[in-house]
């Protein structure tokens, strides 16, 4: 249900920003104690407060005519953050060459993550400078690394 609904967002969404200088980052449609729908844009020099909450109108209003989303839930607009979650090849391509912190589901080596500049994935790997490729089914996130 939830791959169904946020499949539909998506397309929403992208027919609500085309034409814009805004970009879908993520849809996430999620059980936390009440059901969220989250959406992630993002744009050059970043989005404000102003551009999510023209988005979340925009989407709010057609919601509530799509029976897609049958019971209640909270819905929020955002920016991905500076330490933004890697999902797709696009994000991938768009870091390349930047530090990220990559996150296992169990030790590798003695260690749950490392930090290191992405030089790339494939459909089998991830690449970082320094390491050796890292098989993508052991990885459970990588974000953007920020420096303190």
């Amino acid at each position: 249900m939830a791959d169904k609904v946020e499949a539909r967002v998506e397309s929403l969404m992208q027919e609500i920003i085309a034409g814009t200088d805004f970009e879908l980052v993520d849809v996430e449609y999620i059980k936390e104690r009440d059901w969220y729908l989250r959406i992630f844009v993002d744009k050059e020099g970043g989005i404000d407060l102003d551009d999510c909450q023209m988005l979340s109108e925009k989407l709010g209003a057609i919601l509530d005519k799509d029976p897609i989303i049958e019971s209640a839930y909270i819905l929020e607009v955002s920016s991905p953050g500076i330490d933004r979650v890697l999902k797709k090849d696009k994000d991938f391509l768009r870091e390349k060459g930047k530090k990220v912190d990559v996150n296992f589901y169990a030790p590798i080596d003695g260690k749950k993550f490392l930090t290191g500049v992405l030089e790339g994935r494939d459909e089998k790997f991830l690449y970082l400078a320094d390491f050796e490729p890292i098989p993508r089914e052991k990885i459970s996130q990588v974000r953007l690394h920020i420096d303190f």
